[in-house]
């Protein structure tokens, strides 16, 4: 690919070279040959990749030259010996995380930021549709809020690390059957849609969900409008939501000190790790979902 000018580098830009990422469910479609409908980098060096740990090799902006960051790169060109990052997009890490561990970091961000738009999660039931990378840390998130009841829902079985992410009851299943047997006294008040790229799941989810509770629906879209069972979902009084990460930095803080918390996380949740020139295979494995791997993650 062609070399980076670091004199090229707009404000609030940094030049960073990678030292560690890790593959993310929304960056399998572009990958697989889906191209995505927000990002317009697809067959450009570098993509698909934005869950990324390295050290700062140009700056302009506030993190100095030789900080080691984590966070997002820009426009999904993370997998490149250097790559373009935003500032704000950019936490400064310290030495107490490996860089490998560190990828962990900008994953479990954008769970708690989604978290904390729902009120009162302590003492309520919960469902994560989707045990993936993203779900998995949805489910330990939400255990450590205090949900009283955490059920994780998931084609692959995800019994061997239930216990590890707080799942109180791992069911291994497809969505749509989970939510058909449901007792009314078994739906859950939260239902978080951790698996994306099409309709049928966030449907589940209306379906399982409790009236009067709230649905977050996480999982990227890849078209711009989805059928959707408005019927049921008024019916039963139900809050949705849904979005993005903002105030990127201020996320990667608060994910970095639940890891100061949660220690162990990064080792149970980064189960694959390949270097760098093994990419092929790597997008290859995270997009084979299987007992035992969660994270795939890239190391320099």
């Amino acid at each position: 690919m062609p070399d980076l000018d670091p004199a090229a580098l707009e404000d609030n830009q940094v030049l960073v070279r990678f030292e560690a990422g890790s593959i993310c469910g929304s960056d399998l479609p572009s990958f697989l040959g889906r191209r995505n409908p927000v990002v317009h980098a697809h067959g450009d060096p570098g993509y698909p990749l934005h869950e990324v740990v390295g050290k700062v090799a140009a700056t302009r902006s506030d993190i100095d030259v030789g900080a080691r960051v984590v966070g997002w790169s820009h426009e999904m060109r993370g997998l490149a010996e250097y790559f373009i990052a935003p500032a704000h997009s950019l936490l400064v890490l310290e030495d107490t995380l490996t860089s490998i561990h560190a990828t962990a970091i900008q994953p479990l961000c954008t769970v708690l930021h989604a978290l904390d738009r729902i009120p009162d999660i302590a003492g309520r039931r919960a469902a994560v549709i989707g045990q993936g990378t993203l779900g998995i840390l949805f489910s330990h998130a939400l255990k450590s809020l205090g949900a009283s009841v955490v059920t994780g829902v998931d084609r692959v079985d995800r019994s061997d690390v239930a216990t590890a992410f707080g799942v109180d009851e791992a069911r291994w299943s497809h969505s749509t059957n989970w939510a058909n047997d449901l007792l009314d006294t078994e739906r859950p008040d939260i239902v978080i849609e951790a698996v994306g790229h099409q309709a049928g799941t966030l449907n589940d989810a209306v379906n399982a969900l409790a009236p009067e509770g709230t649905i977050f629906a996480f999982g990227v879209p890849d078209d711009a409008y989805y059928a959707f069972p408005f019927e049921r979902f008024f019916r039963k009084n139900a809050k949705i939501l849904g979005g993005v990460a903002t105030h990127r930095r201020a996320a990667l803080m608060r994910a970095r000190d639940y890891l100061e918390r949660y220690p162990t996380l990064p080792d149970q949740y980064v189960t694959d790790v390949l270097p760098v020139d093994q990419a092929q295979l790597a997008y290859e494995t995270a997009a084979r979902p299987a007992a035992g791997r969660l994270k795939v993650a890239l190391a320099d």
